[in-house]
C-alpha cells in the first residue's frame, strides 16, 4: 500500500471524536452487558426450554439456574469496578449511558425475566400474575435509572435500592421458593424500593471491599447448590435469606436516621427561636 494511503489511515485514526473511543471502564461496562444477557441465554436454554419440552432433567435446570445467578453476580462485580477505574482513569464521554443501557440489561431485564420463567415452571406460581411482576421489576428498574441520570444528589449516596442490589434481591426470593404470594410481595415490594427516595450508601472503600467479598461468596453458595454439594441448598437458602433480610434492613436504618435528623434540625431551630 503507498506511504500516502497510510498516512491518511493513521491521520483518521487519530483524529477519531473521543466520544467514539472506548476507555478501560467502557470495557468493563460491556462486560456487564454481555453477562446479563448470557444470564437471560442460560434462564432460557436451561430453565424454560426444558420446562417446554417436558425434559426431566431436572439438574441441568439446576446448573443453568446457578449459572443464569452467577453471571448476574459478575455483570454486579463489572458495575462495581467500572465506577472505581472510571474515577481513577478515564471515562470517555458516553460512559454514563453504557453504564445505564448496560445495567437496563443485567439488572432489569435479566432478573425480571427470571421472574417470568420462575412464573411458567413453579408449580404453585400463575404465568400471568408473575408476568406482571416481572414488568414491574423491569419498570422500577428503567425509572430508577432514568432518575439517576435527572436528579441530583448528595455525594456518596443513592436514592432508591441500587439497581444490582435490587436485582440479587430479587432473585435471591425466588431461589427460596417461598409460596407463590409471599414471592410475589417481596418481590413487588423490592421494585418499590428501587423507585423509593430511601438513601442507600454508595459502595466505597471499605464498603466496596464487603460487597465484592459478600458476591464472591454467593457465587461459591450458587456452586455448591448446583453440584449438590451436602448441604448446598441449605447454605444457598441461608445466603438469599441473609441478602433478603439485608434489602429489608438497611431502609428501616435509613429511615431511622432520616427521622433523627429531621428531629434534631427541629429541636436545632426551636432552640434558636427561644433563647
Amino acid at each position: 500500500m503507498p506511504e500516502a494511503e497510510q498516512e491518511g489511515d493513521t491521520d483518521g485514526t487519530e483524529d477519531m471524536p473521543l466520544s467514539l473511543r472506548l476507555s478501560i471502564a467502557d470495557t468493563l461496562t460491556l462486560g456487564n452487558a454481555t453477562c446479563g444477557f448470557m444470564a437471560v441465554y442460560f434462564t432460557t436454554t436451561g430453565i424454560l426450554i426444558p420446562h417446554l419440552t417436558g425434559s426431566e432433567e431436572t439438574g441441568m435446570a439446576r446448573h443453568s439456574a446457578a449459572t443464569a445467578v452467577i453471571l448476574m453476580l459478575m455483570a454486579a462485580i463489572f458495575d462495581l469496578f467500572d465506577g472505581l477505574v472510571a474515577r481513577k482513569l478515564r471515562s470517555s464521554p458516553m460512559g454514563a449511558e453504557l453504564d445505564n443501557l448496560s445495567d437496563l440489561i443485567s439488572f432489569g431485564l435479566a432478573p425480571a425475566y427470571f421472574v417470568l420463567v420462575y412464573g411458567m415452571v413453579a408449580d404453585d406460581a400463575h404465568q400471568r400474575v408473575s408476568a406482571l411482576a416481572a414488568i414491574v421489576v423491569l419498570l422500577a428498574v428503567v425509572l430508577r435509572l432514568a432518575r439517576f441520570s435527572c436528579v441530583t444528589l448528595k455525594d456518596g449516596m443513592f436514592q432508591g435500592m441500587p439497581s444490582p442490589f435490587g436485582a440479587l434481591t430479587v432473585v435471591s426470593i425466588v431461589l427460596l421458593e417461598l409460596p407463590f404470594i409471599p414471592t410475589l410481595l417481596a418481590i413487588i415490594g423490592v421494585a418499590w424500593l428501587m423507585v423509593s427516595r430511601v438513601e442507600y450508601p454508595k459502595p466505597r472503600g471499605i464498603l466496596a471491599v464487603a460487597m465484592l467479598s459478600w458476591i464472591v461468596s454467593a457465587m461459591g453458595l450458587l456452586a455448591a447448590w448446583a453440584f449438590d454439594a451436602p448441604g448446598g441448598q441449605l447454605l444457598l437458602q441461608t445466603g438469599c435469606a441473609l441478602q433478603v433480610v439485608l434489602g429489608a434492613v438497611i431502609p428501616l436504618f435509613a429511615t431511622a436516621r432520616r427521622v433523627n435528623t429531621f428531629r434534631d434540625n427541629r429541636r436545632e431551630a426551636r432552640a434558636a427561636q427561644h433563647p
